[in-house]
């Protein structure tokens, strides 16, 4: 029986973005203090409740970036793997925080189609441009990110939702200056929170789809067990197991049995080719054993 392992030192997708990330969390956390003192002094409820928004923002990219941080650690003799799971769990609690932000839009917006409350809309014009401006600059500076990483996935949502909420307190402070309609608050706060639900159930699903284990969406767990049976002197494969470390870094494991005139090193660098070129699959963990093994009567 032989076996062998195929390692990488790769670096997460997430830790290749940690900077643009950190700039992302100061101009967002200091735009939130902004909106706080001028929400105060014009005592602006929009404003007062858009700078909350900010703040859980802020706390979610700080997380974020705080994951990111300690999945850069080297592992150790407990933590096999590292801290690269932290990222994962950073995104859940990004989605369950964006689901709980998103029903308090939803709310507030509701309870306002009652009592609409009489906001400035000059002043809210104003911060909402400076907003929108911060915004646009996070939004940019996390889209490469975005794609790679589901932690930063997480952190451009926020920053997603932050940027269509001044939009939408812009078109609010237009149609107030305009019209003094107070309506024009609560209908957009609805229209944003509709926006921000299936993004974050998305976001929340892959998350658990990894803490779970589950094989990536897009790997065919039967196409790639057809691939490694393809290889010249495989002829069975079992307990094949494929499923993500972190974003952009996927992890198998599993058992070939190989013909009796073939070589053990030959065919296990065949199978971890395959694995690798075919799959970019680059921590892989494959057993080997010959035909008349039984792994039940026979010790390792």
């Amino acid at each position: 029986m032989g076996s062998e392992h195929s390692h990488t030192s790769a670096v997460s997708a997430g830790g290749r973005h940690r900077r643009p990330l950190f700039i992302a969390f100061a101009l967002t956390a200091s735009y939130m203090v902004v909106e706080f003192v001028v929400g105060f002094s014009i005592n602006s409820l929009a404003l007062i409740s858009d700078a909350a928004h900010m703040g859980t923002d802020v706390l979610g990219l700080g997380m974020a970036l705080t994951a990111i941080t300690l999945a850069a650690r080297p592992a150790t003799t407990q933590r096999t793997y590292g801290f690269y799971r932290l990222e994962v769990l950073a995104a859940l609690a990004n989605g369950i925080l964006l689901f709980a932000v998103a029903g308090y839009v939803l709310y507030e917006a509701i309870m306002r189609f009652s009592d609409p409350p009489d906001v400035p809309g000059v002043p809210l014009f104003i911060v909402a441009i400076i907003g929108l401006t911060i915004n646009l600059i996070s939004f940019r500076l996390l889209m490469a990110g975005s794609k790679e990483s589901l932690n930063l996935r997480g952190a451009y949502l926020e920053v997603m939702g932050d940027l269509l909420g001044s939009l939408g307190v812009i078109v609010a402070a237009i149609i107030l200056v305009t019209t003094g309609w107070q309506y024009a608050d609560p209908i957009i706060g609805v229209g944003i929170g509709l926006f921000i639900l299936p993004r974050t159930w998305k976001l929340t699903s892959q998350a658990l789809r990894i803490l779970m284990e589950a094989a990536p969406k897009h790997i065919d767990l039967e196409k790639l067990t057809a691939a490694v049976l393809a290889v010249p002197g495989v002829e069975a494969v079992h307990d094949l197991h494929v499923w993500t470390i972190t974003s952009g870094m996927e992890s198998a494991s599993g058992h070939i049995v190989v013909g009796r005139e073939f070589e053990y090193r030959d065919v296990l660098e065949d199978v971890l080719g395959v694995l690798r070129d075919e799959y970019h699959i680059d921590h892989t963990t494959i057993q080997c054993e010959p035909s008349e093994f039984d792994e039940h009567t026979n010790p390792v």
